[in-house]
C-alpha cells in the first residue's frame, strides 16, 4: 500500500493543475446536484417493525383524518380568571381556519379545561405528516388567537418542533483551528492550505449529501453530524500528512520526493484511520435503525471525501504552495539530512516521553482509577428521545409545554393512542369498552378519553393521559403495562402508540443494540490493528483503552446533562435524559477517532522499531515526533466539536459536547499517557505476533518498510518547488 500511495502523492504533485482542476470540477457538480435536487430532511425518529410504528401504520391506512400532524394551542386566563365559551371561540375559530387543517377542537366540547377554568387546551389536527407541514402552515398556526386580547395563547405540538440548522457557531470551532494550524506549523501558508483543503473535502461531501436528500430520507441531525466529523477528520488528515512533508523537506528531499513520501508513509495511516472511522459509521447499520443508518453512511462517505482528498488534492496544493509550507527561517536554511530538527528541536513531545517512560507505573495506575471514577455516572444512565421540555426556554414549544404542566399535569404533555382494529364495526366497539376499562384501571394512567370510530366503525382511537411526563421513567413503566393488560383482547387488536410510545420503543430497540455493536466496534478494532501493527498486545491495549474512554464520556456526559451538574456552562437549560440514540452513535464515531489517534502515534513507533530502533527509544520516538501533531489535531477536533455545544438544540448540543470530551480524554489521557506507559512496560512483547498469525495476516506496509527497501531515498539539496 505505501508504495501505491507513494506513486499517487507523486503523481498528484507533478499533476497539480489537472488534479486541481479535477476537484474544482467535482465540485461544482456536486453544488449544482445539490441546488437542483435538495429535499427537506425529516424529525421524525421511528423504527419499522415495532408496536408504535405498525399503529402509525395502520392508522394512515384505516384512520387516514387522525394519522396526520397534531398542534396543540394553550390558552391561559389571567392570574384570578377563568375562561368562558365565548372568549376561546376566536382561538378555535383562527386555528380551524389555518391552511391544511382538518379540525381544531373546542376544549369546552372535548372538556380539556382546567379545574380551576384558568387553562384550556386546542388540539389541532392536521391533513398531513409533520414533514409535510409548510413554513407558511407553521406560521399561520403560531399566529392563531393573536387577535385575541386578555388572554395569553401558545402554540405547540409536533408540528412546531425545531429543525436545527447550519449557523455561526461552528465558525468558532474553525477560527480556533486555523489558530491551532497557525502555531503547529508557524506558516500562514500551511495553515491555510490545509484548511482550505478539508473545507473542499466538506464541501463535497455536504453538496452530495444534499443532491441525495430528494431520494433519500435524511433526519435534521444527519447533515450537521456529517459536517461536525467531516470538517475534524480532514483537517486532522491533512495535518498528519503535512506534517510528514515538511518533515521530509527538512531532510532534504525534494518536493516531489517529499510528497510521494509523506503519502506513502503518513498517507498510509490516514487510509486505514480513516477506514476504521467510516467501518465504524456504516457499522450503525446493525441496529437495524433507518434514521441511525442514514446518520452513519451519510457521516462515513464525508470521511472518506475526506480521505480522498488528503491523498490527492493536499499533494497538488502541497505542489503549488512550494517552500512557504515552511516556516521563514527555515526556509533560508540548507535542507540537508544534517538540517532536520534535533530532540531540543523537536519540544516538548520528547521530553513528554522520557517522563511517562519513567513514571510509567504510577502514571498506569492513576490514569485507569481516574477514568474509572468518571465512569461511575454511567450506572445511572437514562435514554430517551427529547421532547419540548428540553428545548430551549423561550420557544413556542417549551412554554406550551410549560403551561401544560402548570395547568393540567406533566402527563397531558404526554399522551398515549391506543389503536383497536377489528374486522367488524360490532367486533372494535366491543374491543374499544373493553380495552378502556383495563387501561383506566392501569397504574399511573389519569385519564381515557371516549373512543373515536372511523368511517367504517373498524378502527378504534383512545386518547390516554398518564399521570407522568413522556421521558419519566414511570411512564414507560405504565406503556408496558399497560400493553401486557390489553394483549388478550378478543375481538381485535390492540397497538398502543403516540410521540411518547414512539420514544420508549426506539429507545428499547437502541438499548438492546448497544452490547452487540460495542462488542463488533471492540473485536473490529482488534483485528483491524492486528493487520496494521502486526501485534496481538497492541490492538487489545488500544480497544481496553478505547473502553476507558467511552465509560469517562458517558460518565461527564451524564453528570452535565441528565443530572444537571454544571449545566449552565453548556448553555443547558433544563438535564434530562440523554437522547436515544447518543450512546451508540458516540460509541461509532469515537471508535474512529481513537483509532486515529493511536495509528498515527503507534505507527511511528511501528516504523522506527522495524528500521531499527530499540523498543522503548522507539516509543519515545513516536511520541516525540507525532505527540504534537497529535495534540494539533486534538485540540482542532475539540474545537470543531465544542463549537456545536453553543447550538440551542439539545440534540446537537449533547453531541458536541460528548464528542469534544471524548476526544479530548482519548487524545491526551489514553494515547498520550496510557498508550506510551504500557508499551514501556511491555517493551519488545509488544511487537509479538505468533508465528501462524504472521503467516496469514497481509503485510499492509503501513511504516514505510518496503517502500523504504524498493525505493531507496534520494536527497540532493535541490530548489524544493519551481513554482
Amino acid at each position: 500500500m505505501a508504495i501505491l500511495l507513494y506513486r499517487l502523492g507523486r503523481l498528484s504533485f507533478r499533476r497539480r493543475g489537472r488534479v486541481l482542476a479535477l476537484w474544482l470540477l467535482l465540485l461544482a457538480l456536486l453544488g449544482g446536484g445539490a441546488a437542483a435536487f435538495s429535499g427537506p430532511t425529516t424529525s421524525k425518529f421511528s423504527i419499522p417493525g415495532t408496536e408504535s410504528q405498525k399503529a402509525l401504520d395502520s392508522l394512515a391506512r384505516e384512520f387516514p383524518q387522525a394519522g396526520g400532524a397534531t398542534g396543540t394551542i394553550v390558552v391561559v386566563a389571567p392570574e384570578g380568571g377563568k375562561l368562558t365559551p365565548a372568549a376561546v371561540a376566536p382561538v378555535t375559530e383562527e386555528a380551524a381556519d389555518v391552511p391544511g387543517v382538518l379540525a381544531a377542537v373546542d376544549p369546552f366540547v372535548s372538556k380539556a379545561v382546567s379545574q380551576d377554568g384558568r387553562y384550556a387546551l386546542i388540539q389541532v389536527q392536521f391533513a398531513s405528516g409533520a414533514d409535510g407541514i409548510t413554513d407558511a402552515q407553521r406560521e399561520a398556526f403560531g399566529e392563531a388567537g393573536a387577535s385575541v386580547s386578555g388572554l395569553r395563547v401558545e402554540h405547540g405540538g409536533e408540528i412546531m418542533r425545531g429543525v436545527p440548522e447550519i449557523g455561526s457557531t461552528e465558525i468558532i470551532g474553525v477560527a480556533v483551528a486555523a489558530l491551532v494550524l497557525v502555531l503547529t506549523f508557524g506558516s500562514l501558508v500551511a495553515a491555510g492550505m490545509t484548511l482550505l483543503n478539508a473545507l473542499v473535502g466538506v464541501a463535497a461531501g455536504m453538496a452530495g449529501l444534499f443532491a441525495l436528500s430528494s431520494t433519500v430520507e435524511l433526519t435534521s441531525t444527519a447533515p450537521i453530524l456529517a459536517l461536525m466529523l467531516g470538517l475534524a477528520v480532514g483537517i486532522d488528515y491533512a495535518l498528519f500528512i503535512t506534517s510528514r512533508y515538511r518533515h521530509y523537506l527538512l531532510e532534504g528531499m525534494d518536493g516531489e520526493e517529499a510528497a510521494g513520501r509523506a503519502a506513502g508513509t503518513a498517507g498510509s495511516a490516514v487510509v486505514f484511520a480513516g477506514a476504521t472511522v467510516v467501518i465504524a459509521l456504516a457499522g450503525l447499520a446493525v441496529a437495524g435503525v433507518p434514521f441511525l443508518t442514514v446518520m452513519g453512511l451519510a457521516a462515513a462517505a464525508t470521511v472518506a471525501l475526506a480521505v480522498l482528498v488528503s491523498l490527492t488534492l493536499l499533494p497538488a496544493v502541497l505542489g503549488f504552495a512550494g517552500a512557504r509550507v515552511l516556516p521563514r527561517k527555515q526556509r533560508t536554511r540548507d535542507r540537508t539530512p544534517a538540517s532536520a530538527p534535533t530532540e531540543a528541536e523537536a519540544g516538548f513531545g520528547f521530553r513528554w516521553g522520557r517522563i511517562v517512560a519513567r513514571l510509567r507505573v504510577p502514571v498506569l495506575v492513576l490514569g485507569v482509577v481516574g477514568l474509572g471514577a468518571l465512569a461511575l455516572p454511567v450506572q445511572d444512565m437514562r435514554l430517551a428521545l427529547p421532547d419540548a421540555s428540553t428545548e430551549a426556554v423561550g420557544s413556542p414549544n417549551r412554554e406550551a409545554y410549560d403551561l401544560t404542566t402548570e395547568g393540567f399535569g406533566e402527563g397531558f404533555n404526554g399522551r398515549l393512542v391506543a389503536v383497536v382494529s377489528g374486522d367488524t364495526a360490532r367486533a372494535t366497539g366491543a374491543a374499544a369498552k373493553e380495552t378502556a376499562a383495563l387501561i383506566t384501571d392501569t397504574d399511573g394512567v389519569l385519564a381515557v378519553a371516549a373512543p373515536q370510530m372511523n368511517e367504517k366503525g373498524t378502527t378504534a382511537l383512545l386518547a390516554v393521559i398518564p399521570e407522568t411526563g413522556p421521558t419519566a421513567a414511570a411512564t414507560e413503566d405504565t406503556v408496558n403495562e399497560i400493553r401486557d393488560r390489553v394483549a388478550d383482547v378478543g375481538g381485535a387488536t390492540v397497538s398502543l402508540t403516540g410521540a411518547t410510545a414512539v420514544g420508549i420503543d426506539v429507545s428499547e430497540k437502541l438499548a438492546a443494540a448497544l452490547p452487540v455493536y460495542l462488542l463488533l466496534v471492540v473485536g473490529l478494532s482488534v483485528l483491524l490493528l492486528m493487520l496494521v501493527f502486526r501485534s496481538v498486545l497492541v490492538p487489545l491495549k488500544a480497544a481496553l483503552g478505547f473502553l476507558l474512554t467511552i465509560g469517562a464520556t458517558f460518565g461527564i456526559t451524564v453528570t452535565i446533562f441528565q443530572e444537571g451538574h454544571l449545566a449552565e456552562l453548556v448553555g443547558l437549560d433544563t438535564p434530562g435524559p440523554l437522547v436515544s440514540f447518543l450512546p451508540i452513535l458516540l460509541i461509532g464515531i469515537l471508535f474512529g477517532l481513537a483509532m486515529d489517534y493511536e495509528v498515527f502515534l503507534v505507527s511511528r513507533m511501528r516504523e522506527d522499531f522495524v528500521h531499527g530502533a530499540d523498543a522503548r527509544e522507539s516509543v519515545i520516538s513516536g511520541v516525540g515526533h507525532n505527540g504534537r501533531v497529535v495534540t494539533a489535531a486534538a485540540v482542532i477536533m475539540t474545537a470543531v466539536f465544542g463549537g456545536f455545544v453553543f447550538m440551542p438544540d439539545p440534540i446537537i448540543k449533547s453531541i458536541g459536547f460528548a464528542l469534544a470530551i471524548g476526544v479530548l480524554v482519548d487524545a491526551f489521557v489514553v494515547r498520550m499517557t496510557l498508550v506510551p506507559a504500557v508499551m514501556h512496560l511491555l517493551g519488545r512483547a509488544a511487537w509479538w505476533l505468533p508465528r501462524p498469525v504472521d503467516r496469514i495476516l497481509p503485510d499492509l506496509d503501513i511504516e514505510g518498510e518496503r517502500l523504504q527497501r524498493e525505493i531507496p531515498v534520494k536527497r540532493e539539496p535541490v530548489e524544493l518547488v519551481k513554482t
